[in-house]
């Protein structure tokens, strides 16, 4: 491909295209009318001289030529990446981490075990419960809960995640709701009928509620057994187990700054 010759806007398009498989997802998120993408991707066509695309009723799914300057189009994001990384010799190295709100909340209580003393490494915590696009370096380290199937990521299984109810000796029977989409809130939605007076919409805000003393909130057992005031109210959840995984992109993987990341992430969870 001769970068040269291309439309840099064009490519940015394409690239929203591709992974939205169409164009109307695309336009919301480009702020470009269908119509306009169209045009877009038959003038790319017509300047790389090849067929990018399958188009039909569903969608655009990328022919063998679509995928392949896609793939380009990552390997020049990632030569820019690191070229940029290594332009600031005297700066401290940044790896963004993503991870729900209880492995977050683990890590920042540890954090000096990612970042070095001093530290070597600049960590920007990035908590969510939806899984960011890894591929796309929305982040350079995820933590899910199942194994990657994308194509590029590659993955390491960690060990396994337990939940139970937690409660101050002092505390009511009265269970704390999550109104979010988690397994844990899920689960308290669908076993604790009328009995839940509190409703928050932050995970986090549950264990508050619990050291409040004002009832009885779901927490990872991780989470829950170093908090010196609160008990287990009942055995573990069996079905609120889960494995976590360790997600990273193959290229990046290979870093000196994103290996050390790792390393240390790996035993973290081993000594949890």
């Amino acid at each position: 491909m001769n970068e040269m010759n291309l439309d840099w806007r064009d490519l940015q398009l394409f690239l929203e295209v591709a992974q939205n498989k169409g164009l109307s997802p695309a336009a919301r998120n480009t702020g470009t009318s269908p119509a306009t993408l169209s045009r877009r991707m038959v003038a790319l066509e017509r300047a790389t001289g090849k067929n990018l695309f399958v188009r039909h009723d569903r969608g655009y799914d990328l022919t063998p030529e679509g995928h392949q300057l896609q793939t380009q189009m990552a390997d020049i994001a990632d030569r820019m990446a690191r070229s940029i990384m290594r332009s600031g010799k005297n700066e401290t190295p940044a790896v963004r981490i993503s991870a729900g709100t209880w492995t977050m909340l683990g890590l920042l209580q540890r954090i000096q075990d990612l970042t070095g003393s001093p530290p070597d490494i600049n960590i920007q915590l990035l908590s969510t419960e939806h899984h960011l696009n890894i591929a796309r370096r929305e982040a350079v380290i995820g933590i899910r809960e199942r194994r990657p199937t994308e194509d590029g990521l590659a993955g390491r299984q960690l060990k396994p995640i337990d939940f139970a109810p937690y409660r101050m000796k002092t505390a009511p029977d009265e269970w704390i709701r999550v109104v979010a989409k988690t397994n844990s809130a899920l689960w308290v939605q669908k076993h604790i009928k009328n009995t839940a007076r509190y409703e928050v919409t932050s995970p986090r805000n549950s264990l508050d509620l619990a050291l409040a003393g004002v009832g009885i909130a779901v927490l990872p057992t991780f989470i829950g057994d170093v908090q010196p005031t609160l008990i287990r109210h009942s055995p573990p959840i069996a079905e609120l187990s889960h494995n976590q995984w360790v997600v990273m992109h193959e290229k990046d993987r290979s870093l000196p700054e994103v290996r050390q990341v790792l390393d240390r992430i790996y035993r973290l969870f081993d000594r949890r």
